[in-house]
């Protein structure tokens, strides 16, 4: 089971990509384990400035707008080295974490 927190207030973005997650986990058959987190300092404590943020088994993968269903999958796949955060230059503009 994969653990999986979307770092962000509660704006439009964040909430959308809880819901992609949600259901791209659904479509893939992956049992995940999804938290919504909202504390300010707690979002800030992963480094993150712009939100949406996705945390995937600690690590961040993501930071600021809504990710790509094809990085989605690819963490539910277990390839949570792909993304923004690990220096994958093609993160179709969803935003970077560093």
């Amino acid at each position: 089971m994969k653990n999986i927190k979307v770092l962000g207030t509660g704006c439009a973005n964040c909430r959308t990509t809880l819901q992609l997650i949600e259901e791209a986990a659904k479509a893939k058959g992956v049992e995940i384990e999804l938290e919504k987190v909202e504390d300010l300092p707690r979002i800030m404590s992963y480094g993150v400035m712009s939100t949406p943020g996705v945390v995937v088994d600690g690590r961040l993968v993501h930071a600021g707008g809504v990710p790509s269903k094809e990085m989605i999958e690819s963490w539910l796949a277990g390839e949570a080295d792909k993304g923004c955060c690990s220096g994958d230059s093609d993160n179709n503009g969803g935003g970077c974490c560093g």
